[in-house]
């Protein structure tokens, strides 16, 4: 399979080595601060002898960057978080285009299998009224959105199956929370690859569910198994959808 890099930094960098790994090679690789190897833009011209592209870039970029490959007719696989106001409108032009697409706030296999751990976990405790529930998430000094897309999904869990909780609170406070409010606090420095935490307290005790990345090779490696599910597929998918067809409805 041969693969279009839209974003060439230190994940494009990782898929390739990933990519490599898989037996696929690299058709493209887009990036407009000119690194290495790469091209500036998205045409005909730059992926047109790929099989599908890969966009990990920032927020900013990541609509016009779905828009030039849908309407090339290119599958895409998304990464890029912050940009999720557009959906209806990139599920317009994926469907006008006939082409497919793939995102998720978070790639990592590992992390896709937390966010069903945590829907368990919430569903147990919220019976119980002595438990309360937080979450708190770390990553990099670079990291371009707080709290990150993995953090909100994992909110969204909790408040679809801890029915205590009706909306999701980020960072300061400066005031007692709410019974109803779900608090998610974002730390940033360094260079973390990411940590999402939830935590079940109690007066007697508490249990936290916590996955670490060691490193962004989790991240290439499901970005990857989507890109080689969505090629020849029409439709905006999540890697939820890919997971859920991959391992035939266990989840």
């Amino acid at each position: 399979m041969k693969i279009a890099l839209i974003g060439y930094g230190k994940m494009g960098r990782e898929l390739e080595r990933a990519a490599q790994k898989r037996g696929h090679s690299v058709a493209a690789r887009i990036d407009p601060t000119l690194e290495l190897g790469a091209t500036t833009e998205i045409s005909l011209r730059t992926i047109g002898a790929a099989d599908v592209c890969l966009e990990f870039t920032h927020p900013e970029a990541a609509t016009a960057n779905i828009e030039q490959v849908v309407r090339l007719g290119k599958p895409l696989v998304v990464g890029t978080t912050g940009w999720y106001r557009h959906l209806p409108e990139v599920e317009k032009w994926v469907s006008q285009w006939k082409t497919g697409l793939v995102y998720a706030p978070n790639f990592s296999l590992g992390v896709n299998l937390f966010y069903r751990v945590a829907a368990g976990a919430a569903r147990l405790f919220h019976r119980f009224d002595e438990y309360d529930v937080c979450g708190a998430e770390t990553h990099h000094r670079l990291k371009a959105d707080s709290p990150s897309g993995t953090a909100r999904q994992l909110a969204n869990v909790v408040l679809e199956h801890f029915p205590r909780k009706k909306r999701l609170v980020v960072d300061s406070l400066n005031r007692p929370i709410e019974p109803e409010e779900f608090h998610l606090v974002s730390l940033r420095a360094g260079s973390f690859p990411g940590t999402h935490s939830l935590f079940f307290d109690s007066a007697a005790d508490t249990l936290e569910l916590t996955h670490t990345a060691r490193s962004r090779a989790g991240f290439a490696s499901g970005a990857l198994l989507a890109a080689e599910w969505i090629v020849g597929k029409q439709g905006v998918y999540t890697f939820e959808n890919v997971l859920e067809d991959l391992l035939g409805g266990m989840l």
